[in-house]
């Protein structure tokens, strides 16, 4: 069993020392020197955030650079131009929250890292005053500046990675509307922020004639993802939210020559009759179905909605099936690493849940399920879990190392979110190795 150089107990509040008190980058680095420096950096960079600096946000040439050209989230509500993503030297991508240069809207545990200026010009990655590495902004697609033709801007309709596009047809989830959401999640929260500036759903037709523009930039892209919030209605528990998809799968087909494309959902826990229906009547490739944690007593306090709506144990099951459906390799699911802390009802250790969490991936990998690893970021006001205290990044680290171990172990691939693909989960790099 993978150990722990610290024992830290969860307790709500900012710790001003928290330097002195956990593993940082570089111990992290020397400890595990069979993990690349890089997957380590992104890991802590996804667990404590980006802010840029003034001068680097005046810096950005938004006609090059893809920026947040309207709030996605709360710190981008406040600051100047800032990059969507960033690349690091060795291609990998870094998903977090890239925020402006504004006064701190969040309750942060740790202080994040900075993106600045060297002596050069360039991006830089700063940390309490020391330049760590290079930084690389995602390059600006070429259908952002383009409308569709009922004038939509096409940016509003279709977002992208590096070499991936994404959908988020309903962008609100129904688990929220219920008082039952997941209690990591602020999206409930930040729809009525926003409400007025960012409509619930898209045109279907929007996007998928913004997939077609977008698939003429030669190289750029080599997947599609579908994401909605959870739809719970219809004759049966979530058929509305598949009916929704099989009708923007349809649209985007006719946009595909030969149809042969990876195309990937991110949907709830849909049984094995609807699940054949996505098989059968679309292009559809690639499925996922985010548990968000692995054990089943932390499951039902954090993820209450889910819970309530089809249970740990049969949301397991129904992942299974989706193995038998679209075969191995083509389905995965995503957990929320260092949110199973939350209290009440979670782990208490990093020791206890590293222990139960990789024997529960274990199971899910000799089924042929592979698991995600998405780093918990600080919490974010609207979200249940605002002000509790986040894991450290070595608990990070050997979770990925563990869950990196299990999935060589059973043989199991991701197709569709490795390191180019998708680019938010670590224990995912390290597949490419």
């Amino acid at each position: 069993m993978l150990e722990l150089l610290h024992k830290l107990p969860y307790n709500a509040g900012h710790d001003p020392q928290w330097r002195e008190k956990e593993p940082g980058l570089r111990e992290v680095i020397r400890k595990y020197p069979d993990i690349p420096p890089l997957v380590i950096l992104k890991t802590d960079l996804q667990r404590r955030g980006v802010k840029m600096t003034k001068r680097a946000s005046a810096a950005v040439d938004t006609k090059k650079v893809a920026v947040n050209v309207r709030a996605n989230n709360f710190e981008n509500l406040m600051g100047g131009p800032t990059p969507v993503g960033v690349l690091l030297r060795d291609g990998s991508s870094v998903i977090t929250y890239v925020a402006g240069a504004a006064e701190e809207p969040f309750a942060r545990i740790r202080d994040p890292y900075y993106i600045d200026l060297s002596t050069d010009g360039k991006p830089v990655i700063v940390d309490d005053g020391e330049v760590i590495d290079e930084a690389i902004y995602w390059p600006r697609p070429d259908y952002y500046d383009k409308v569709t033709r009922k004038g939509t801007p096409m940016w509003q309709v279709l977002g992208a990675r590096p070499q991936r596009l994404e959908i988020n047809g309903y962008q609100n989830c129904d688990f929220w509307k219920k008082g039952q959401p997941c209690r990591y999640c602020y999206l409930g929260f930040l729809c009525k922020m926003l409400r007025g500036k960012k409509n619930e759903f898209i045109d279907l037709e929007d996007a998928a004639e913004a997939v077609g523009e977008a698939l003429k930039q030669p190289g750029r892209y080599r997947s599609i993802q579908l994401c909605n919030g959870t739809m719970l209605g219809g004759a049966e528990l979530l058929d509305d939210e598949v009916d929704y998809y099989i009708d923007i799968l349809h649209r985007i087909e006719r946009y595909l020559p030969g149809h042969d494309a990876m195309v990937q959902m991110v949907a709830t826990a849909f049984n094995e009759r609807q699940l054949r229906r996505l098989k059968d009547e679309t292009i559809l490739t690639g499925y996922t179905s985010d548990i968000e944690v692995l054990d089943a007593e932390v499951f039902q306090h954090l993820c209450p909605g889910k819970a309530n709506a089809i249970g740990y144990a049969e949301w397991k099951n129904r992942l299974f099936r989706a193995v038998d459906i679209f075969g191995a390799g083509r389905v995965t699911t995503g957990i929320v690493s260092g949110a199973e802390f939350a209290q009440p009802g979670g782990f208490t250790t990093e020791e206890e849940a590293l222990e139960r969490c990789l024997a529960e991936a274990e199971d899910f990998a000799k089924h042929g399920v592979g698991i995600c690893q998405t780093v918990y970021n600080n919490t974010a006001p609207g979200c249940a879990l605002y002000k509790q205290r986040s894991q450290t990044l070595e608990y990070n680290i050997a979770f990925l190392k563990g869950l990196d171990a299990i999935s060589r172990r059973w043989g199991v691939g991701f197709e569709f979110d490795d390191y180019r693909t998708c680019g938010n989960h670590p224990n995912t790099d390290l597949a490419r190795i």
